[in-house]
């Protein structure tokens, strides 16, 4: 049984239990709704109490059936909440840990609330694309009042319950209890006090009968309007969270509710809610590996060493301090670690100054932080992480020291962006014990961690670094070794057609105008200049010994020969005014890019954008699913939460292999052999790839 339960003298108490969320499933509903039932048959029933097992009252929706038949089955969640509305008995709501999405309308619908301190309530309904859908958008600004209740809502954040009952006139708590561990007895206590409150019939309290208005009216509904367009302008749900809120202050109860869900029936079919479903689920899909149980043993990670103290280096390392995690930096040089702690201690403070950061949580972080230039001084740490050059001779000379001083049981981590990570692991007897931490730039900030597994890398050494992952606040993504893994093996295919795009006719500033406009943080044009384009031209010259078949623009490699790899110097795919990161379209770049035209002789012709993104997108999808494939990506959605964290993919297209499902496969692969057919691109990478053959054929996609 997901809900048990209990009587305490005239209390009966049903405590949801639905691990690990008490998420409100079906079998939860139907046991909910037969506990409600018989607490009604029992003469010697006064009140009953709804609680949470474990440590949330409920965060809402069993995601295991999200978007399933039995999300809707009878009894829905209206028709629990109705429940606890209509019983003649009083019902009260007893929440602590978590209470969001259905679990909050549960609340709402019940006769009295209490909730623990620092009880977690939200609407975060939103942030899947789709406004609440069991009364919450009417009941909330009832209880709350309009602006904080609208404000949850737009939202979907997270607030602490005594913050919520500290707002003036609310209705959502009749009491907060001492703590946790006193709020079933709290609970208990009210409940018995109400039931003898009723106990003459007077009516029981409904916040569906509460008054709902705002002094403003429609003013401030269309201010909330604006606020929204700005700051979710690709967004549908927040303007529709608005629309249903403004309802509950003109149209009768039963009304609003009826139009509420007809909007949620409405955003679940539009392709953002689906993409940021899409994107909800593969998130905690990619934290699961195939042939390593959740149980898995991990190591103990005290302490962690990174060498190199460079730009990757140090926000390497602000990571693990932030954790609360002790670091030591080595450097080989003194010059360059004082360089490199320079540049920590300025991002730091430049938190601190900007509110961020509290000082003693500075001086805390700092204090945890230890440098040195003797790889002996590394033995102890549980976890080390490179951060040097991207060259296989220095990783040698790096794991081989390693592999001399780092402890048994020690977990030696690259954090190489192409290199091969089983020669890496080659270069210690123990390779069992090395991964792959591939960590995007700016270290501290992207959220995207690639895990790279080995060929022999231990499956507790992946449980672990898994793990640790979510203590710093990444997404972890697993990939399988091949040159530039997941994210860096596709963005070359990407990064080849907007040279391609430039021998046929474009300008930077037309390619990169086009994939913003399709959503994306930045083109790939600025996104070299901010990176290094130099960064590029090693890669390509690499290439060009190991697969000298694979064919590139010329365009990239002339404008690295003049000294132009970016901010760092100035001038780039752009030019930048000094101290400025604007860019300035270049007459200079436009005229390497017109002579390099002359020199292969290709005569310009007119992009439409439509062909740029196209072109841009659905060469990462060819290539995500030559990954797939081999197998070295385990899931499309791996690969969409590589791109969405680490790439800038517009998370409202929900990541490009969910974006082709959505384009439809059939229309991709005619795309593809449209390209094909330009004798200026390459017709061989145009080939689909066979998985996007085989799934056409058997009317399969990437993510269904």
């Amino acid at each position: 049984m997901t809900a048990h339960y209990q009587t305490h003298g005239e209390v009966a108490v049903i405590t949801l239990d639905n691990p690990p969320m008490n998420g409100m499933g079906l079998s939860t509903r139907r046991a909910a709704v037969q506990a409600l039932q018989r607490a009604q048959d029992d003469p010697a029933v006064r009140a009953i109490v709804i609680a949470g097992a474990g440590k949330v009252f409920s965060s809402g929706a069993d995601i295991k059936e999200f978007g399933s038949p039995k999300a809707y089955q009878e009894p829905n969640l209206l028709g629990l909440i109705r429940a606890c509305e209509a019983s003649p008995k009083p019902v009260l709501a007893a929440m602590h840990g978590v209470c969001m999405g259905g679990g909050l309308e549960l609340a709402l619908g019940c006769h009295y609330r209490i909730a623990a301190p620092g009880t977690r309530m939200a609407l975060p309904e939103v942030k899947l694309g789709l406004i609440p859908g069991a009364g919450g958008t009417q009941r909330l600004p009832r209880a709350l009042g309009v602006e904080p209740a609208l404000n949850l809502i737009v939202s979907g954040e997270p607030v602490a319950s005594e913050l919520l009952a500290q707002l003036p006139g609310q209705k959502l708590f009749d009491r907060i209890a001492a703590s946790n561990d006193t709020l079933l007895d709290e609970a208990l206590a009210l409940a018995r006090e109400v039931a003898q409150r009723h106990a003459d019939g007077t009516p029981l309290p409904r916040v569906r009968d509460l008054p709902c208005q705002h002094p403003q009216g429609e003013a401030y509904f269309q201010f909330a309007r604006n606020m929204a367009k700005g700051m979710a302008p690709r967004y549908p749900a927040p303007l529709k969270c608005i629309d249903a809120v403004e309802l509950a202050t003109h149209k009768p109860f039963e009304d609003g509710l009826a139009l509420e869900r007809e909007m949620f029936v409405n955003l679940m079919h539009t392709p953002e809610s689906m993409a940021l479903r899409h994107v909800f689920a593969a998130e905690r899909a990619a934290s699961k590996i195939a042939d390593v149980p959740a149980d898995t043993p991990t190591r103990p990670i005290r302490s962690v060493a990174v060498i190199g103290a460079g730009t990757m280096g140090g926000g390497i390392a602000m990571n693990f301090l932030n954790a609360g995690i002790p670091v030591v930096l080595l450097e080989q040089q003194q010059a360059a670690l004082d360089r490199g702690l320079a540049i920590i201690h300025k991002n730091y403070q430049a938190q601190v100054s900007k509110g961020k950061l509290k000082q003693d949580k500075l001086d805390q972080r700092l204090a945890l932080l230890r440098s040195t230039l003797s790889y002996a001084d590394l033995a102890d740490a549980d976890l080390v992480i490179e951060a040097v050059f991207e060259d296989m001779g220095v990783k040698e000379q790096v794991f081989k020291q390693l592999d001399a001083v780092m402890k048994p049981g020690a977990i030696l981590a690259s954090n190489t962006s192409t290199l091969d990570l089983n020669r890496i692991a080659g270069f210690t007897r123990r390779p069992q014990d090395v991964v792959g931490l591939h960590f995007f730039s700016p270290a501290n900030v992207m959220k995207l961690l690639e895990v790279v597994r080995g060929a022999q890398t231990a499956p507790d050494v992946l449980a672990t670094v898994m793990a640790l992952g979510k203590t710093i606040k990444k997404t972890c993504v697993v990939s399988g070794v091949c040159d530039g893994f997941i994210g860096n093996r596709m963005l070359e295919q990407y990064v080849r057609q907007a040279g391609f795009l430039l021998d046929e006719g474009c300008t930077p500033q037309q390619v990169d105008r086009a994939l913003e406009q399709f959503g994306f943080a930045m083109g790939p044009f600025r996104v070299g200049d901010l990176a290094g384009n130099d960064i590029g031209w090693a890669i390509r010259k690499r290439r060009y010994v190991e697969k000298p078949e694979v064919r590139y623009s010329k365009t990239a490699d002339l404008l690295c020969e003049l000294g132009r790899f970016g901010q760092k110097t100035g001038a780039g795919w752009y030019d930048y005014a000094p101290g400025k990161r604007d860019p300035i379209p270049s007459p200079l770049v436009q005229q390497l890019i017109e002579q390099n035209r002359q020199q292969i002789g290709v005569q310009p012709r007119a992009i439409s954008d439509e062909e740029i993104v196209q072109r841009m997108v659905f060469a990462l999808v060819n290539e995500g699913a030559h990954l797939l494939q081999e197998g070295i990506a385990a899931k499309a959605g791996d690969i969409d939460m590589v791109y969405l964290t680490g790439y800038g993919f517009p998370v409202w297209r929900g990541g490009p292999m969910h974006y082709a499902d959505q384009f439809g496969l059939f229309n991709v692969v005619q795309a593809m052999r449209r390209f094909a057919r330009n004798p200026h691109d390459d017709a061989s990478f145009w080939q689909p790839a066979p998985l996007i053959e085989r799934l056409l054929a058997e009317g399969r996609t990437f993510t269904g």
